[in-house]
């Protein structure tokens, strides 16, 4: 793991990101404008919150991150999985390199689906995220359909923005060259300026290309990226227009999951075995967003947005798990060739007015939302085979499907108010706000005839407060939010109400929190329950009628922190604590059992040290670990504990007056062998840690 470089060696090291001024008023950033970069370089003074735009995170009554660019580019990370592994509340719900990549925030499901860009849903790539175009990750804990409307899946546990890159106004220019093992070679570039009198006019483009081996025995993977950012930037109007195209495909074989068929759980395998030797896939997704922004004084403004996303796949991209695996590691396996799309469009605008009565500020915002969902999917014949988890065999990859008929439209359409109050000269600020959600589904079968659909809608409160009695570095922060997830369907063909489509969820979550801004490190405590309404069965054990009357519950604590400790030394990370608990299950079977995929505790905590003996180079760790957990809801399967550390290095230099940057990492230095985490609520899969890999990089700017 590699991390930013410190001021005192900007003459000899790429540049951070010049960001314009800001001027913090009852927590809002002004209109158009990212919070500036912490001390330390590797989060943010800020975050989007949803419609509320960019907030400090001292006043944003939710514990939030925001991941810079800088670290992006010096922790050498490929894809939205890289970033949250920095993360103490994130964990992974694919195995390291699988096509998706998709998490679990506060113990809870967060889809790859539900990652938004410049806080807009559907729009992200499909797939593994790219980040060439990205300027921050941003993660926001817990769940907020009030402020950024109902996630494609939900999104209990938190959401995931991404901000684009914008031009600066000091041109940019960076040339990179990559390898990773064992064998991926790849370049970059990324170049940006600004053009008009007052620099109102701005480009900023950014690609990419690798190809060869990976880490995963046989495998060859390519991707290529690219993506163009532009922008106005006025007295009264701010726009912006971004596209991107995104491409990844792989051939021989792609990484497992594991699911157990007893309580006894074989030794992880080497995750460099490939058990899916002959599978290959492309994933491929286009898209282009456009955002404007009207101030017609200092009191009104309007915001409008509009994007368009397609995404086709195909191959062996779902469905790869080795099958009731037995104690010596044997287990059963099918590959299904595959076809499918999703095509998105989204929508969204409002207002924004700031005023006062007598003594009390507010920022009150109206927003409307669309967004609408297309998919189409194909499944060829099944391969079936049997094999061995640490010797297995090479399986037969059967044709994909010529085409992919349409399975369902989805039209997620909201209406949202919301009113953020100042008191006492910004040392109480209360926010309160109502969002009406509307959830449409259809489902279709091949050919063409409607299976099933509903039209349901709901109201979802939140309110949220913050404290800072004492000057603006220390601020306590309370919410009680209402969040919605979309019903589930029943597909068990033996239920007596198979077919039928559920309501959506509401989800609870209640929060309490300190942030301490110490200067220079920033500390935030975060203690909350979330609840959530699950799916059981009821009557017949052979015909289940199956009701939404189940709940799981997660309580948890955590220590988020970042910046500079002292000159020289940075840090990030933290730790969670939590108590996963089934409230109400199937027949009371398992209630008041540990929640599948809930371990009680998670460390990530990062460490980079300036060497005073060599200017220019910085050493950095990283240690990564979680407690052992349960992969069943009888609590019979449990996944031993597991902990990885991460190494790095690098080294800013001038060649010829030009700024150079080489950096090398290590993740999983010991090549420690373990399950990392779980992939379903209700079946006993477990997903594999990463295998031992090397990063080498070189940028030079110009």
């Amino acid at each position: 793991m590699l991390l930013p470089l410190p001021a005192a060696w900007a003459q000899g090291a790429p540049q951070a990101t010049t960001l314009q001024p800001v001027t913090v008023t009852a927590g809002s950033v002004n209109d158009g404008e990212l919070p500036p970069v912490y001390a330390g370089g590797q989060v943010a003074e800020g975050a989007r919150l949803g419609l509320m735009g960019n907030q400090s995170v001292m006043d944003t009554p939710f514990n939030v991150t925001s991941y810079t660019s800088e670290l992006i580019q010096n922790q050498q990370a490929r894809t939205l999985a890289d970033v949250m592994a920095n993360d103490p509340s994130v964990r992974f719900t694919t195995s390291s390199g699988h096509a998706y990549e998709n998490f679990r925030i506060r113990g809870f499901d967060v889809n790859q689906n539900d990652v938004a860009i410049n806080g807009m849903y559907g729009l992200a790539p499909m797939g593994r995220t790219p980040l060439e175009f990205v300027e921050r990750v941003e993660v926001l804990k817990g769940p907020n359909s009030l402020f950024s409307g109902m996630a494609p899946s939900g999104a209990v546990g938190g959401t995931v923005n991404l901000v684009s890159k914008r031009a600066t106004d000091t041109p940019n220019a960076t040339f990179g060259v990559n390898w990773q093992s064992d064998g991926q070679l790849g370049t970059t570039i990324d170049a940006g300026r600004r053009y008009g009198a007052n620099n109102e006019w701005g480009a900023r483009v950014n690609g990419s290309f690798s190809d060869g081996a990976t880490t995963l025995d046989g495998q060859s993977r390519k991707r290529e990226f690219f993506s163009a950012g532009l922008d106005y930037r006025g007295s009264a109007l701010t726009a912006s227009i971004d596209a991107y195209h995104s491409q990844e495909s792989f051939t021989g074989g792609t990484p497992a999951m594991f699911w157990f068929a007893s309580p006894v759980v074989p030794v992880a395998p080497d995750p460099r075995i490939n058990q899916f030797s002959t599978g290959y896939g492309n994933i491929q997704s286009n898209a282009v967003l456009g955002q404007a922004e009207y101030r017609f004084n200092d009191h009104v403004s309007a915001f409008a947005g509009v994007g368009w996303r397609d995404s086709d796949q195909s191959g062996l991209i779902n469905g790869t798990h080795a099958r009731q695996i037995d104690a010596n590691g044997n287990f059963s396996g099918q590959i299904v060739g595959q076809r499918a799309y999703t095509d998105a469009m989204t929508a969204e605008g409002g207002l924004r007015s700031r005023f006062k009565t007598g003594s009390v500020g507010h920022e009150l915002v109206l927003q409307a939302s669309i967004l609408k969902l297309e998919d189409g999917s194909a499944t060829g014949p099944a391969s079936v085979f049997r094999s061995n988890i640490y010797d297995p065999i090479t399986p037969v990859m059967p044709p994909v499907p010529g085409s992919a008929p349409k399975t369902s439209e989805n039209t997620l359409s909201s209406l949202a108010l919301v009113d953020t109050m100042s008191f006492l000269d910004d040392r109480l600020l209360l926010t309160a706000g109502l969002r009406n959600q509307r959830v449409k589904t259809s489902n279709f079968d091949k050919t063409g005839k409607t299976t099933s659909r509903y039209d349901e809608d709901a109201v979802t409160p939140a309110v949220a407060i913050v404290v800072k009695p004492w000057g603006p570095d220390l601020s306590f922060y309370a919410n009680y939010v209402e969040s919605l997830s979309k019903g589930d369907s029943v597909s068990d063909t033996t239920a007596t109400n198979f077919g039928q489509v559920f309501a959506p969820y509401k989800t609870k979550q209640k929060e309490l929190g300190v942030k301490w801004n110490a200067g220079t490190f920033t500390n935030t405590l975060a203690l909350f329950e979330i609840e959530k309404p699950m799916l059981v069965t009821e009557g017949s054990t052979s015909n289940p009628t199956y009701a939404d009357g189940g709940e799981k519950r997660v309580r948890g604590v955590e220590w988020n922190t970042f910046g500079e400790i002292t000159q020289g030394v940075r840090v990030l990370g933290g730790v969670t604590y939590t108590q996963g608990t089934q409230v109400k299950t199937s027949y009371n079977r398992y209630n008041g059992n540990t929640a599948v995929g809930a371990p009680r505790w998670q460390v990530n905590t990062g460490l980079e040290w300036d060497t005073p003996w060599v200017p220019g180079l910085t050493l950095s760790g990283r240690i990564q670990a979680t407690s052992s957990q349960y992969a069943d809801s009888a609590n019979k399967i449990e996944i031993p504990g597991w902990g990885q550390v991460d190494l790095g290095a690098r080294y800013a230099t001038q060649v010829n007056g030009r700024d150079v940057v080489l950096r090398l990492n290590v993740n999983n230095v010991f090549n420690k062998y373990y399950y990392a985490g779980v992939f379903s609520d209700t079946t006993p899969i477990a997903t594999l840690g990463p295998a031992r890999s090397v990063m080498l990089g070189a940028n030079i700017s110009f």
